[in-house]
């Protein structure tokens, strides 16, 4: 008679890129975040308060952007990822942001036949603008949840860099409900995901600061490898990031 040793459990659930957006507001004053709640049907997270975010979609590498995402974000956004997703997370996170907020993050431009995703957009009368989104976190979702997602937050200054009214939800599609402006201090009192309150910390300590932190914290969760890491982009010779 032979025993069988057990095999561990392969976790064959696809990690779909993804981004996420911190919209802060009087940031250097009394900041404040904007968070919404997942319905309680969602397949992933359900009840909870998150940033407006999601998946990158296949046709986001193609979406004309007026201006790109800036150094050292680019860099720390390629590095340890595969192929060039710079422009589809950027774009990714632009159409998040209009699509679950109402929020526009863009410049005044017309589009020749927007993508379906994109129409909306299009019809703003706005290009999308990602030079205002500063790369602060990037975490994978750990092996055994119904979906993963290789995510990646980026902070807006809104005051700065959003066009539209900052109180003005009524575009949004109903992803998310009870859309708040909600004081930086108070957020992690809210039922957050772990990741989440995580990330607020990280937030709440530079949050007056708008220049791009030292280093990017990336939970890499990705099968055996599941190391807190640091991203920091290329660096030359002389230590200047390229």
């Amino acid at each position: 008679m032979t025993t069988e040793t057990a095999k561990p459990k392969i976790d064959k659930t696809q990690i779909r890129n993804a981004a996420t957006v911190i919209a802060l507001r009087d940031r250097a004053t009394a900041p404040k975040v904007l968070m919404g709640q997942r319905g309680a049907g969602a397949v992933f997270m359900p009840n909870k308060v998150v940033f407006p975010g999601g998946a990158v979609d296949a046709g986001d590498a193609d979406i004309p952007l007026a201006a790109p995402i800036t150094e050292p974000c680019r860099s720390r956004l390629l590095e340890d990822a595969g192929g060039d997703l710079v422009n589809a997370i950027a774009a990714a996170a632009v159409r998040e942001l209009w699509e679950e907020t109402g929020l526009i993050l863009g410049k005044p431009g017309s589009w020749d036949n927007p993508p379906p995703d994109w129409e909306t957009f299009a019809a703003t009368g706005h290009v999308p603008d990602a030079s205002a989104l500063t790369f602060v976190f990037r975490a994978i979702t750990p092996p055994g949840r119904p979906r993963r997602f290789d995510a990646r937050f980026f902070v807006v200054d809104a005051d700065e860099s959003v066009v539209s009214d900052l109180d003005d939800f009524s575009a949004a599609c109903d992803e998310l409900s009870a859309l708040q402006w909600i004081p930086l201090e108070e957020a992690r009192s809210f039922d957050l995901p772990f990741i989440t309150e995580v990330v607020l910390a990280e937030v709440q300590q530079r949050a007056a600061d708008p220049r791009p932190p030292a280093s990017v914290p990336f939970f890499a969760n990705n099968g055996s490898n599941r190391a807190f890491q640091r991203l920091r982009g290329l660096v030359d010779m002389e230590g200047r990031e390229d």
